[in-house]
């Protein structure tokens, strides 16, 4: 955040202002000599937050965008009908309907892949290939994709690589070193990390072409975040270490105990050794994260009973926050879903671990 603490080193401000101005004033030749002609094409607040993002993620640029799903279109957006894209088959389900619902009629061509699986991935992968999307850790199944090897398929075929990197974020997680060529981020979780920005964003390792046609379509379509979510997600930038490393201890703890409850058929955590993509998630993250999911013995209407039972989680959508989270994702995504309908995602926020763990017990014993 270089950038952000030299501008206001002007003012003697500690605290970042808030620059609510939607214009900035000309020279008399015509110039801008502060930097700034009109608030869709940058802003100061929305800069500082995308040269603290290009930092953390140690790409060469980032673009911030009103939300997580703006900057996952802005991406697709730049390719061509006719273009071929594989996503992972466990994606965000806000992605796969924006991709089925606008994308496909539009002429993209979208296959989805099991992308934990290196075999099917490398199968999948060919000529036509322009981007591989990988989701991983995937919401809301956890599944865990080795993004070394998708990034020779992705070179092999001569592909960009996108990594949506939300829920490991970059304290856990390092794309780019791993080979990706793309980092996609919903600031709204854990960046912002307070449940109250809406934000996304796209940072890339090398400014090239794609760069240049995402810039382009962030500046004349205008899908920005407003000066004061920008301002808030920045904020919460020098806290994202501590609060991510500890929500990922207490997670990770917190899925041990479940892991042993006699009503949990399964926990979908991938730092527990049971997880099939165990060995690749240690390999390429340096903790499981916060977000994870539980398999109810029973069927959603069991589900749906411990997650009326609660006392300290908060029914609701979204992870990253301070308040622990959960919420049955099936009926939330709807009839097309392929999340399980006993599946219980568990977004763990800053509260004291065994807290957390007597407030689900005391749930799933009460549903009995």
């Amino acid at each position: 955040m270089t950038d952000r603490n030299r501008s206001e080193s002007l003012h003697g401000a500690i605290a970042a202002p808030i620059s609510l101005s939607t214009t900035f004033e000309r020279a008399a030749d015509g110039t801008f000599p502060h930097g700034y002609e009109y608030s869709r094409d940058d802003n100061p607040n929305r800069h500082a937050l995308e040269s603290g993002l290009a930092e953390l993620e140690g790409g060469e640029d980032a673009a911030a965008f009103a939300s997580g799903s703006a900057a996952a279109m802005t991406l697709f957006q730049v390719l061509r009908p006719g273009d071929e894209v594989i996503v992972s088959d466990d994606c965000y389900f806000g992605v796969r309907s924006m991709l089925d619902n606008f994308f496909v009629p539009w002429g993209l061509r979208v296959r989805y892949v099991d992308t934990s699986d290196r075999q099917q991935l490398e199968d999948a992968a060919g000529r036509d290939t322009r981007l591989i999307f990988v989701e991983t850790p995937s919401n809301p199944q956890l599944r865990i994709s080795d993004i070394a090897a998708a990034a020779r398929v992705a070179k092999r075929c001569g592909s960009v690589l996108a990594v949506d990197n939300t829920a490991a974020t970059p304290i856990l997680q390092r794309p780019f070193e791993l080979g990706a060529d793309v980092v996609v981020h919903s600031t709204t979780k854990y960046i912002s990390g307070h449940h109250d920005a809406m934000g996304g964003a796209l940072v890339v390792r090398k400014r090239d072409e794609r760069w240049t046609a995402i810039r382009l379509a962030q500046k004349l379509c205008g899908c920005i975040p407003s000066p004061f979510a920008s301002w808030l997600t920045t904020r919460a930038l020098p806290s994202l270490a501590q609060r991510v490393r500890y929500q990922s201890e207490s997670a990770l703890n917190l899925a041990q105990a479940l892991s042993r409850h006699p009503s949990v058929e399964r926990v979908l955590h991938p730092w527990l050794p049971g997880h099939p993509g165990s060995d690749v998630a240690r390999a390429q993250m340096s903790g499981g994260g916060a977000l994870f999911s539980i398999l109810v013995k029973g069927d959603a209407s069991r589900a749906m009973r411990v997650a009326a039972e609660v006392k300290v989680f908060t029914r609701a959508t979204s992870f990253g926050g301070p308040e622990s989270l959960i919420e049955h994702r099936a009926s939330i995504e709807g009839p097309n879903t392929k999340t399980p309908a006993n599946l219980l995602r568990l977004a763990i926020g800053l509260e004291e671990t065994q807290v957390l763990i007597d407030d689900l017990d005391r749930a799933l014993t009460a549903s009995e």
